[in-house]
């Protein structure tokens, strides 16, 4: 006889159900903001949904998947810097800024991106950002471009453009808050070239 209406619970973790999704998604961004993302196995994400770690796989793919989810981002960075980092170093300036003005001149993006950079102001929100800016987004640039020493080269391109982003797009301050696109990029571009390319103060 079948034990399914004996109502015997089911022992074990808990297997796949509508609202896993989401409750792996919560686990992973309270673990990332006060771990890091180093610091995050996705065995505590699952762990922390009450999930098999293998559910997490299913769901999310990669924990670099999983991160970009985390984020909110409104596009995947690893997708949209693809022609960035493929061009090579030359130009590589260029075509990030123009990449990224078209992400944060898109009215419906930015909305989830200023929610992501409001967070930097709530210590949880720090980790999250810090890890998503330098890692996710930026990170990438040092192995694909060549860069000698990418952390503080790419530290560096994050100073300028965390900077723009306050300015045109949290505080609105003219006339950066209105400028033409094209105007920027000519503006910033020769500025981030020299922290990717130009050899640096000892």
């Amino acid at each position: 006889m079948s034990n399914r209406h004996t109502g015997r619970a089911n022992r074990g973790r808990r297997p796949g159900a509508p609202d896993t999704r989401a409750e792996i998604l919560a686990s992973a961004r309270t673990l990332f903001a006060a771990r890091g993302f180093g610091s995050t196995s996705v065995r505590a994400i699952a762990a922390g949904a009450g999930v098999d770690p293998a559910l997490v796989h299913h769901y999310f793919g990669s924990k670099d998947d999983l991160f970009v989810a985390a984020l909110e981002l409104p596009v995947d960075p690893r997708v949209a810097l693809r022609p960035v980092l493929e061009g090579g170093l030359d130009g590589a300036a260029e075509r990030l800024l123009r990449v990224f003005l078209s992400v944060w001149d898109d009215e419906t993006a930015r909305l989830s991106l200023l929610g992501l950079i409001r967070g930097v102001f709530e210590p949880s929100g720090r980790q999250l950002l810090r890890d998503g800016l330098l890692g996710v987004v930026l990170g990438p640039l040092g192995p694909a471009l060549g860069l000698d020493e990418p952390q503080r080269r790419v530290a560096l391109v994050a100073s300028q453009m965390m900077g723009l982003v306050m300015l045109r797009y949290v505080l609105e301050v003219e006339p950066l808050a209105s400028m033409d696109g094209e105007v920027l990029v000519a503006t910033y571009a020769p500025t981030l070239q020299r922290y990717l390319a130009d050899p640096l103060p000892s």
